[in-house]
């Protein structure tokens, strides 16, 4: 038996020595389970550590963020420090929006960890945690905890694994530029933004009665940017800044977490143009619009109908129906658009800006406009006709008419001040879409307002003449112009395979056009024979559109070797693993807001490409954008099925480490060795 005493007295010394738990007593309800814990199993006097307040809720409850909301109170932990301690505030990781009946509420389920960082001259810690946890009611709950740490060299605790969690979970510092408008319009910046990387964003304000919590943020993205569209609360100053996390997922579906600070005002630069800009241009297109021949003739009826009147109050009256015709037709048209945009977005249309298809689509759209303003074919003759006869009519009914197909047969003579209207709705609020439209169908109803309001402006009227056609063609030209820049757009994202065939749909579509347009004049038999030849090359076009998107001469630079990167390859990969050398896998896409900030924040640094350049480590980065068969093979054989993927290869043939999808500076140089 002695013997078997020694073996017990003798095994604890002989066992591989494990991290210390360092857990108080749990205190646990039917609705949770708190404990204390740290992230060492021992301190040093003086030296930073950090304590915990850990609960993990029953399956349907959920307790608060620091803003907790419309309803809710946030956790507390206050702690009882030996004399000269002192603890730093809560870092509190991302909540989640959490909808509660009509309320709103910002909240963590499962589990959470809610640290501080503690410097202490002992190991001696006691604590009170006060949390309210809510399911279909709320109940308040309290905990006391002590807990006491040898002091010693320090070393992970048994929870060290909770705080590493917890870093990755706690926003980062955004990359991004940021402005709240007097609106409540959020403006967000960035060269990584754009429709083809970002699906959906939310806001959460770290102060309560800031924005309604329970509204909606609609969400609209253009290049270098998105707006979310706020409603300020109670306690919305539009001379403070906003303070908040933004939460944004990309098109692989992941959530990318930043700590934003928006200032006060519109976003700077042509990414979001200010507002006063984008109305007075939609004014000055809607002012145009009047010299188009599809309308001057309905103008100038309108025009010598008033010149053989003598009732003031009557040219007035006309001139308001008139006008609120002309708006309720700009107001259909941009709920039209609303609508269009918002069922696009319900069928996952959030990046098609970025295909090479749809890009060379508009370029030909655009391309045939301005056949069309050329005169190489005509539309809208029959609503023309329509407009016409409808302006000869007496009474404010027939005004009202007037001003709503006025603004119908306008817009075949004038897509491109219809293209500015559509360009601004995109990159705007639905509020502001709205305005825009308005205001532009005030420039086309402001020549007829005037002309009932200021009679001799009557004699000044411009006659309708060969000017117009001469005036119209030119207009053309702007649509060429727009589409030789979008074919330069699929040469970047197609490259040179993508460009012959964008050109040469443009040219069956310039042949369909020609066709269709010399044989409207002609007889009944050559006018069918002619839309039956054009309808055969729109068709051809159509058919080679798809090959566009195929093309295996894709530019795909966006991600090309920066900071030191080498493109990837399984190749490449094996021959520096056979020569010892350490290896730094990075699978991104230009679709990944994560992959884009992880890059900024945690590859791109200083720190992270001195450690590269000190341990010679390889830097090999895949881009997946267009979804490269080869890259797509990697990332099953290591268990993904999409980006980002992070894989450190250790010098001379050690096990590669599979890194967090969220990064952060430090865990790079932890896994290079070098924190």
């Amino acid at each position: 038996m002695k013997w078997l005493l020694t073996l017990m007295l003798l095994l604890p010394l002989l066992a591989p020595r494990h991290a210390a738990a360092m857990e108080s007593t749990p205190v646990s309800s039917p609705r949770a389970v708190a404990s204390l814990v740290t992230d060492t199993d021992a301190m040093q006097p003086g030296k930073p550590f950090r304590v915990a307040l850990w609960l993990r809720l029953a399956e349907g409850w959920h307790t608060y963020w620091q803003n907790p909301g419309d309803a809710g109170v946030a956790p507390s932990l206050t702690l009882d420090l030996p004399a000269g301690g002192k603890a730093s505030p809560i870092a509190w990781p991302t909540p989640r929006r959490v909808s509660e009946g009509p309320v709103m509420t910002y909240a963590y389920t499962g589990q959470v960890l809610l640290p501080v960082t503690v410097t202490a001259p002992s190991g001696t810690i006691k604590a009170h945690a006060e949390y309210l946890v809510c399911k279909d009611i709320c109940i308040p709950e309290e905990a006391n905890f002590s807990l006491k740490l040898p002091v010693g060299t320090p070393a992970p605790s048994a929870q060290a694994p909770l705080f590493a969690a917890h870093d990755r979970a706690v926003p980062r510092a955004s990359p991004w530029a940021a402005h709240i408008a007097p609106d409540g319009t959020l403006f967000v910046q960035g060269p990584e933004l754009s429709q083809n990387t970002v699906t959906d964003a939310s806001f959460i304000p770290q102060q309560s009665g800031r924005i309604k919590d329970d509204a909606a943020q609609p969400l609209s993205v253009r290049q270098g940017g998105f707006t979310l569209a706020l409603k300020p609360g109670a306690d919305f100053n539009p001379q403070q800044p906003l303070h908040g996390i933004l939460t944004v997922r990309d098109r692989a579906g992941l959530l990318t977490d930043v700590s934003l600070t928006a200032e006060p005002g519109s976003a700077p630069g042509p990414a979001m143009p200010p507002l006063p800009r984008v109305l007075a241009f939609a004014f000055m297109g809607g002012l145009i619009l009047n010299l188009m021949p599809c309308v001057f003739p309905i103008l100038a009826m309108k025009a010598v109908a008033l010149a053989h009147s003598t009732q003031r109050g009557l040219h007035r009256g006309h001139a308001m129906s008139y006008t609120a015709g002309v708006l309720v037709t700009f107001m259909a048209l941009a709920a039209g658009l609303l609508a269009a945009r918002a069922a696009g977005d319900a069928a996952g249309w959030g990046f098609q800006f970025s295909s090479p298809v749809f890009v060379a689509a508009i370029a030909w759209l655009l391309f045939a406009v301005g056949l069309n303003l050329s005169g190489v074919f005509q539309v809208g003759a029959s609503l023309t006709g329509a407009g016409t006869s409808l302006a000869s009519r007496s009474g404010h009914l027939g005004s009202f008419f007037t001003g709503l197909l006025a603004v119908l047969v306008a817009t075949p003579c004038t897509a491109p001040f219809m293209g500015v209207a559509i360009a601004a709705g995109l990159a705007a609020p639905p509020a502001v879409t709205m305005l825009v439209f308005a205001v532009m169908g005030l420039g086309l109803a402001a020549p007829y307002v005037a002309l009932a309001m200021l009679p001799g402006l009557r004699h000044v009227m411009p006659r309708a003449g060969s000017w117009m056609d001469v005036f119209k063609q030119a207009l053309a030209f702007p649509m060429y112009g727009a589409a030789a820049w979008l074919v330069w757009v699929v040469s970047q994202e197609a490259g040179p395979s993508g460009v012959l065939i964008t050109v040469a749909g443009l040219v069956l579509l310039g042949f369909a056009a020609w066709v269709f347009g010399a044989s409207q004049t002609a007889t009944t038999g050559v006018r069918r024979f002619g839309q039956a030849t054009a309808l055969v090359a729109l068709l051809m076009a159509v058919t080679v559109l798809p090959g566009i998107g195929t093309s295996s001469e894709a530019a795909g630079t966006a991600l090309g070797a920066t900071d030191g990167a080498e493109p990837f390859s399984a190749a490449k990969l094996a021959a520096l693993r056979a020569e010892g050398r350490p290896v730094f896998v990075d699978m991104t896409a230009a679709w990944c807001v994560t992959c884009l900030v992880n890059e900024r924040v945690a590859i791109a640094t200083d720190a992270v490409q001195h450690a590269f350049a000190t341990k010679k480590v390889a830097y090999l980065k895949g881009d997946w954008t267009r979804q490269d068969p080869a890259i797509t093979a990697y990332l099953r054989q290591n268990g993904r099925d999409g980006v980002p993927l992070y894989i450190y290869y250790p010098a001379h043939g050690g096990e590669p480490e599979v890194l967090p999808q969220i990064l952060t500076e430090t865990t790079v140089l932890r896994t290079l060795g070098m924190s």
